[in-house]
């Protein structure tokens, strides 16, 4: 099962960009024996600064062809690590690749958020879509670990 991060905008060297490689290298080691990852971000960017429909144009070719399209959205279903983990499962388990898709900072045109399958949002409050994104791999890590049966998530 791939993993694939769909974003809007280039993390340069910075904190968040060494925690999303962190998370996602301690995923694809620990995940590889069962089933899980590679994971991989890929980044787009509206250099002409088109707005939403070009960001959504650009995301949609990133997309994997016949992944499942999750949308991270202020307006998706709040679930929990746990849920979220046996959503992951589940998917591998069915043979599908995963695609997450982070809009820019004014999130993601309906059209696209209509193809997902599936839609997440980390709660009430709106999140700056870098530090999103450094949620969405610790939260991937995790499922991972919830998958395995480690300690690491301790509910």
């Amino acid at each position: 099962m791939k993993i694939t991060i769909c974003a809007v905008g280039r993390l340069r060297k910075s904190p968040e960009r060494e925690l999303i490689d962190d998370y996602l290298s301690r995923f694809e080691k620990s995940g590889r024996g069962m089933g899980l990852g590679p994971a991989q971000l890929i980044e787009v960017e509206d250099k002409k600064g088109l707005g939403q429909e070009a960001e959504a144009q650009l995301l949609s070719r990133a997309i994997p062809e016949g992944s499942v399209i999750v949308t991270l959205d202020e307006r998706g279903s709040p679930i929990s690590s746990p849920e979220f983990a046996q959503k992951l499962e589940a998917w591998r388990d069915t043979a599908r690749d995963v695609t997450f898709v982070i809009g820019g900072a004014d999130g993601i045109v309906a059209d696209l958020r209509a193809r997902a399958d599936f839609s997440i949002s980390f709660g009430k409050m709106v999140w700056p879509h870098m530090l999103a994104r450094v949620m969405l791999a610790e939260q991937i890590y995790r499922a991972g670990q919830i998958i395995a049966g480690t300690p690491y998530h301790r509910a």
